[in-house]
């Protein structure tokens, strides 16, 4: 695919980045290397350091990541979701209740219509109280992730932005949902864990 229409060089899951997530005083993850690494290292840390034990497989982690932009200049709010692609598979397949392959290029527009759909139903908006429609955009892998761009349009100016996210709340109870949201230039960020699935921001 084409150079992303939404850049993402400040993304939580961008290379070499570091996620601080607002509110918890604590530096929540950092990706070390240019893929995504899907399990935790803590667990054999901690076999390491105190000699316990046998090694046992470490948890997996669950997690996805909305960003939320709003461009001023063509009044739109744009929207990016990224999610591990086997999960966003697991999730896909789950609704459809087919085999869903997103890295089948030929089956590339039977999947972005899955995924419209899909993030469609799990990630509503409000835009100063008002309920806004997400139009699709496009979708692309990266990695081990799938993002997904959506944008909401004739939003010239916002000060609210509610969220309800429960993206693969569906397919995994241990989900945690990371979302950034920038308005006027000010970014601000909030970590959501299962079940938790509504936040606001104010500008």
């Amino acid at each position: 695919m084409a150079a992303s229409l939404y850049k993402r060089t400040k993304g939580p899951l961008a290379e070499g980045q570091t996620l601080v997530v607002c509110g918890k005083c604590h530096t929540f993850f950092k990706w070390h290397f240019p893929h995504i690494y899907k399990w935790f290292s803590l667990a054999l840390l901690g076999v390491f350091l105190t000699g316990a034990g046998p090694v046992e497989r470490p948890h997996p982690l669950y997690i996805s990541v909305t960003e939320i932009n709003h461009n001023p200049k063509d009044k739109l709010l744009e929207v990016s979701c990224k999610m591990f692609t086997n999960d966003l598979e697991t999730a896909l397949e789950k609704m459809a209740r087919t085999h869903v392959d997103l890295s089948a290029t030929k089956d590339k527009a039977a999947s972005d219509k899955l995924i419209e759909a899909y993030v469609e139903r799990h990630l509503r908006l409000k835009a100063d109280g008002k309920p806004v429609v997400l139009h699709f955009v496009g979708s692309e892998k990266e990695n081990d992730g799938t993002w997904s761009y959506f944008q909401v349009n004739d939003v010239p100016a916002v000060r609210r932005i509610d969220v309800a996210n429960d993206l693969l709340y569906d397919s995994f109870n241990q989900q945690i949902g990371i979302m950034h949201v920038t308005v006027g230039g000010q970014r601000k960020s909030t970590r959501l864990d299962y079940p938790e699935a509504s936040a606001s921001f104010e500008f």
